[in-house]
């Protein structure tokens, strides 16, 4: 088939990622595109099948299907498929199929290999195909080199005192003292005119002797040295230590909006989960601990900022509820005395995975020695509960809606029950048995005698793996959360309510993979709770395939990093965070590999889903 390489080029250069390309390289690509007709109901590519070219719909629509046979996705005018198999081993991993008259335009691999190397804004665009793009370095994150890559955005103090230049002296003094700060900015909201230090009101008006109702203008440092929001906390020290300055205004387009001071990067050095959890340990009060505690975000936003891995936040941002938990049930014990009888407090939920974010309610449990007797002994385990529960929920770990904490009776109880309990969800797997028992594969101990649970663990998962029942319902579960994709690779967004038009990047994102990688862990047997850790070790068995492990992986971690970085820009902007983000709010490219992940995930479902209708 020929095609007028003119309409080509009119046609490549209105679809990403091919409007990243320069003029020139559009019109060489145009001469070298080979269009391909099939009629409605033809195989365009089958499983396994090699890949010499990138495929690009010109015209109908191509359906792919899983190597089940389930439709995963449709692609229409524009768009690329099989792009992820060319990048890697280079050989097809869906079916596909035009599911009407359709024109492919086939990119030979060779220039489009040319392409990736020469312009780098249109090879970013098929980073996240080949693997995890490299984030910011911050292999340590609490260490002073690692914080110099933030941006000043990210750890200035907002909202600058800005006040006139006809202000007195007396006034700004005031000013200062009220405000516990060491300086004022001096000009209007849409512009800087200088700045006026304490040291400023000490030298120019106090040791000189001048009226202490002259206007500021006449002593503040005019026209400072200044840094854009977007500079890197290392210019901004070296900036500080060249200049022999200790205050640094930081202005956007003119407008200043913060300022930086040593005082300001001392107490921001000190923000961070080491020195959280070395003031936890110290407290004894829970207002103290509340206001602690709810430095967290920060930390949160400092760490994206910083560039860290999601998954290494998500152990930072749980250590510091680990640390504030075990303080609580040490202060429960200074006030109601020694326990009875021994006891080992466990989390479920994203503590026990060590997953936490910046939003998290509390799912913990108790399990007591079997010397445990009712009547003599709950109504110390009760007050201890409520104790330690209570003071979670002040400092900001909200009750668990599904009551899945230590304060329900159901939840505390001796040895000899909770096996009974793992023992009858495993022989009687009801929809609310699975569910239960989904909840209890996460458990993780965090204080007390971790005996009660030694072997628990292990002799469960032994049961549940040979159970096939219990499985396949298991299976079913792993089901239940889909990624908001529709056919045809658009967002399907919440279409009314407080969250209307935003996805939910953790039940129909970060969920259905966690569900996955347990699912996986039950199948091979493997003890690891953390997400991450169970998808590492599947791919090492026959449950989950070295390239499906890989890409799942990869979704999760891109899934994973989207939701913490909205979760920051929120606390940035003095919102509480949470999982409801707008598509909208991310660029062109965020939003194509956000479609990737949530595709890897259909793929992967429409996998599993297969294999349990096979067995049903």
């Amino acid at each position: 088939m020929t095609a007028d390489p003119a309409a080509l080029h009119s046609f490549i250069s209105r679809h990403h990622p091919f409007d990243l390309l320069p003029a020139s390289a559009l019109d060489t690509l145009s001469g070298l595109l080979d269009p391909q007709s099939y009629p409605a109901d033809a195989e365009i590519l089958d499983i396994d099948a090699p890949l010499d070219a990138l495929h690009i719909v010109r015209d109908g629509v191509v359906d792919l299907y899983s190597p089940e046979g389930r439709l995963i996705s449709r692609s229409v005018p524009g768009e690329i498929f099989a792009a992820r198999s060319l990048l890697r081993d280079g050989r097809s991993a869906h079916r596909a199929v035009a599911e009407s008259d359709t024109t492919i335009l086939r990119l030979p691999v060779t220039v489009f290999r040319q392409l990736l190397e020469r312009h780098p804004s249109f090879g970013a665009y098929f980073d996240r195909l080949r693997n995890t793009p490299q984030r910011r370095p911050a292999a340590n994150p609490d260490n002073g080199a690692a914080l110099g890559l933030a941006e000043i955005r990210d750890v200035m103090m907002p909202a600058p005192v800005i006040l006139p230049a006809n202000t007195s002296a007396r006034a700004a003094a005031e000013v200062m003292r009220d405000r516990g700060i060491s300086c004022v900015l001096v000009g209007a909201k849409d512009h800087l005119d200088g700045i006026l230090t304490t040291s400023d009101l000490t030298t120019r008006v106090l040791a000189e002797g001048r009226d202490p109702q002259l206007p500021i203008g006449e002593v503040v440092t005019p026209t400072p040295l200044s840094l854009a929001p977007g500079a890197l906390l290392f210019e901004a020290l070296l900036a500080m230590s060249s200049h022999g300055i200790g205050h640094l205004p930081v202005v956007d387009d003119g407008r200043p909006i913060g300022i930086l001071t040593r005082t300001n990067l001392i107490q921001r050095q000190s923000l961070s989960a080491v020195a959280i959890i070395s003031d936890i340990g110290g407290l004894t009060e829970i207002a103290d601990l509340a206001a602690v505690v709810g430095t967290v975000p920060r930390l949160l936003a400092k760490l994206v900022g910083l560039g860290v891995e999601a998954h290494r936040i998500g152990h930072l941002i749980t250590s510091v509820t680990d640390a504030l938990t075990r303080r609580l049930i040490q202060l429960a014990e200074a006030d109601l005395g020694p326990p009875p009888v021994p006891y080992l407090w466990l989390a479920c939920g994203s503590q026990g995975r060590c997953e936490q974010t910046g939003v998290s309610d509390q799912d913990n449990c108790l399990i007591l020695d079997d010397a445990f007797v009712p009547e003599e002994h709950d109504a110390w385990f009760a007050d201890f509960a409520r104790f330690v529960s209570d003071g979670l929920d002040a400092c900001g770990y909200y009750y668990c809606p599904g009551d899945m904490m230590a304060t329900n009776p159901r939840w505390r109880q001796p040895v000899s029950v909770w096996k009974g309990y793992f023992d009858g969800w495993i022989a009687r797997p009801d929809p609310m048995a699975q569910m239960l028992a989904s909840v209890m594969f996460d458990l993780r101990p965090i204080h007390g005698e971790e005996s009660l649970y030694a072997g628990m663990h292990r002799a469960t998962l032994d049961k549940a793996r040979r159970n096939s029942i219990f499985r396949a319902h298991m299976t079913a579960n792993s089901l239940k959360h889909t990624p908001p994709l529709s056919l045809f690779r658009g967002f399907a967004l919440i279409r009314s309510g407080e969250h209307k038009h935003t996805v939910d990047l953790k039940h129909s994102g970060v969920v259905p993979i966690v569900d996955l990688a347990r699912l996986y862990a039950l199948q091979a047997g493997l003890e690891p709770a953390n997400t991450r850790d169970r998808l590492i070790a599947a791919r090492d068995t026959p449950v989950l395939s070295p390239s499906g492990g890989s890409d799942l992986l990869d979704a999760y971690d891109l899934i994973c990093n989207i939701r913490l970085a909205h979760q920051a820009r929120q606390v940035r902007a003095g919102q509480k965070p949470d999982n409801f983000m707008a598509p909208n709010s991310l660029s062109e490219l965020e939003r194509n590999h956000l479609r990737d992940a949530f595709g890897v995930i259909k793929t992967m479902q429409s996998a599993i889903s297969y294999g349990h209708a096979a067995l049903s």
